[in-house]
């Protein structure tokens, strides 16, 4: 009798605990945020103090730049790392520009606005390993030129969205993408030792490595030339760079190095080695290339990429990036860099989180902020 009762009572008690449970989440009503705010904790989603607290990380002894030497020193470094040569200008005056096909018709791009033309530029590496940019001239322009890195996801024609937002505010666009994809080539080398092999990855860079030669050199040689060239042939007041993910890692170590740029973005791009506690967060070859964060840190990065006269360097992040560097970690450092800046007396660092969508992208809500917090 006492198991008949019992039985339908506690069903009857499941059924109603479900239908609280999906009216909490529906309408988010209490505990809703509680609950949400434990999610979040779970996560490594923390806030303030707690992500101090979790993370531990004394950022002092982390970013070893007090002063424009420490800057320049750092540069020094980092130049000599990815073009083995003591200084920028070596690099800036050596004679290479890229290969030029002006006005080329593309129907890819037919549909654009804004649009006076498209120039092709190639630029050929080491290996025979290219990079191939497309220069978005607008009919009507600010005199300002982005680059638009888009990273690893494929064609910068996934990216066309934004080079559309571009081309709206009158800006000329260079889009380019990460070695070995979209338009790039992939090309076979032969390796000492191991024979020939398919260039499709990343990660196989490590095999080209030597005395004479960086094959981190790839990812950020392309932008030199190709600056070399439009400061060459045209005459723009300002330039930029906004990257998404690996794109966004690129706009943020070529920005440290050349002060011609005036205003990097990375979306997506990279947090330091202390947040990255997910598997999906450590990165690949140049993410997690040790040679390069021995001579310069992620924070110092940020510090240089932000340094300067009229400089800034801009952080967003996609709160539920399915991808990577999601949540709150960035509010362990953001204070600090935006400090270190201001006893620098020279730039600024911004960072801005975008919880308006579910994607690993570049949404209009980012693109409607960049454009305010640029030029």
């Amino acid at each position: 009798m006492r198991n008949r009762i019992l039985i339908p009572s506690l069903i009857a008690l499941v059924g109603i605990v479900f239908i609280f449970g999906l009216s909490v989440g529906a309408y988010k009503i209490f505990p809703y945020d509680t609950l949400n705010s434990t999610l979040d904790v779970m996560k490594g989603e923390t806030h303030g103090e707690d992500a101090q607290f979790i993370m531990q990380s004394d950022l002092d002894s982390l970013v070893k730049i007090n002063n424009e030497s420490d800057i320049d020193q750092k540069r020094s470094y980092l130049i000599e790392f990815f073009w083995n040569v003591g200084s920028l200008h070596r690099v800036q005056h050596i004679e290479e520009l890229p290969e030029v096909e002006t006005d080329i018709s593309d129907s890819r791009y037919d549909n654009f606005q804004n649009l006076k033309r498209i120039d092709k530029l190639t630029v050929n590496m080491d290996y025979n390993v290219n990079s191939i940019s497309y220069l978005f001239i607008p009919e009507e322009s600010n005199q300002k030129l982005i680059f638009y890195h888009h990273g690893h996801d494929g064609d910068f024609l996934l990216g066309s969205n934004t080079i559309q937002f571009f081309l709206d505010h009158n800006f000329t666009v260079v889009a380019m993408t990460m070695p070995l994809i979209g338009m790039n080539n992939q090309p076979i080398v032969e390796i000492d030792g191991l024979g020939k092999t398919k260039l499709i990855s990343h990660n196989q860079f490590r095999l080209l490595e030597s005395d004479t030669f960086n094959p981190m050199k790839f990812f950020i040689h392309p932008i030199q030339v190709n600056m070399n060239f439009l400061e060459e042939e045209y005459d723009f007041e300002r330039y930029s760079i906004v990257g998404l993910s690996g794109g966004g890692w690129t706009s943020i170590v070529y920005s440290a190095i050349d002060d011609r740029i005036a205003d990097s973005v990375s979306v997506a791009g990279s947090i330091p080695f202390y947040l990255r506690i997910n598997e999906r967060d450590i990165g690949d070859y140049e993410q997690t290339n040790i040679d390069l964060y021995k001579i310069t840190n992620y924070l110092e990065l940020y510090v240089l990429s932000g340094y300067g006269d009229d400089r800034k360097h801009i952080q967003i992040f996609n709160k539920n990036d399915p991808c990577c560097f999601s949540g709150y970690g960035h509010e362990s450092y953001e204070f600090f860099i935006k400090d270190r800046l201001a006893q620098l007396e020279k730039g600024s660092f911004q960072i801005f989180m975008d919880d308006t969508h579910n994607e690993h992208q570049i949404s209009n809500t980012a693109l409607e902020y960049i454009a305010k917090n640029i030029g």
